[in-house]
């Protein structure tokens, strides 16, 4: 029998869940639902995934014990052009899901996501990494633009969000979260990690609790596009290499520069030497010192 639960804010939310031993994707399962009329909120969990996909036609490894789920969430009353926040949502519903999780011993000096019934004030992002005012600690989770988790430059977790518009327009967004969790893949072209590796002992249905809780809270602040600013300042402080080099693979063309800060849109801002600016809209993204030699 599965441990997996709802936290009590999706259920009080009327999130639903289908777990499944083992399943081929777990986004592909929840759009093949959309298609047959399902509109959710609902979340599809697999113990097993064996053929998880990343962004742009890549694999997703899904080792025993880590965390693969998908949401199913309803877009027809949203405007397509913020569709893609959604995406932002999640990252943020994580990484607050990850300092919940880890507990205040690991992550002191992490700010959570404030809940409908709790007025947090904001405070503009400034690329600092978050820090406690009294112990100046520091959360150890990173958001890479567009949709993975780093820990200690390493990716932990990856995002993939698919959006279609069904006959009749009814339209679903479905949204993947895969976490490392007990394990991370070998032999990959890039570093990776898992929650075990990095120190921080915890089970994924535990995490999978706080997730499905701390998206309700990101959609309430989102609220169908509007409130995507609010979204926004949260991610960026979070974000990971705020201020430093950055390349961006587009097609053919590499774009180096500044990482200085998302838009209102989401896309990638990069500051030019010569002090121009160019927004990105996707592509593959090296930071730090890889983007020199990307």
């Amino acid at each position: 029998m599965s441990g997996y639960r709802l936290g009590a804010a999706a259920k009080a939310a009327g999130h639903r869940l289908h777990v499944h031993e083992s399943l081929g994707s777990t986004n592909t399962q929840a759009m093949d639902l959309a298609r047959q009329g399902e509109r959710g909120p609902l979340w599809v969990v697999a113990l097993r995934q064996e053929a998880g996909r990343g962004r742009r036609g890549s694999t997703w490894a899904s080792l025993p014990g880590n965390l693969t789920a998908s949401l199913l969430w309803p877009v027809s009353d949203v405007d397509p052009v913020h569709v893609p926040g959604l995406g932002f949502v999640a990252g943020v519903a994580l990484i607050a899901a990850l300092k919940r999780t880890i507990g205040p011993s690991h992550a002191e000096g992490s700010v959570d996501l404030p809940h409908p019934e709790v007025s947090v004030p904001f405070v503009e992002a400034s690329g600092a990494a978050p820090r406690d005012e009294g112990e100046g600690r520091i959360s150890p989770f990173r958001l890479k633009w567009p949709n993975d988790v780093l820990v200690a430059g390493a990716k932990l977790a990856g995002l993939l969000l698919e959006a279609e518009t069904h006959p009749g327009g009814r339209r679903s967004a479905v949204i993947g979260f895969g976490v490392n969790v007990a394990a991370s893949p070998q032999d990959l072209p890039y570093p990776a990690t898992s929650l075990s590796q990095s120190s921080y002992e915890t089970r994924a249905e535990d995490l999978f609790d706080h997730v499905s809780d701390e998206f309700v809270a990101a959609a309430r602040l989102w609220s169908r596009g509007g409130g995507f600013s609010s979204i926004r300042r949260l991610w960026l402080d979070d974000a990971a290499g705020i201020g430093a080099p950055v390349s961006v693979r587009i097609g053919g063309e590499i774009v180096h520069g500044i990482f200085e800060t998302i838009d209102e849109a989401g896309r990638l801002v990069v500051r030019s030497d010569d002090g121009t600016r160019r927004t990105v809209t996707a592509g593959e993204v090296h930071l730090g010192s890889a983007a020199t030699a990307a």
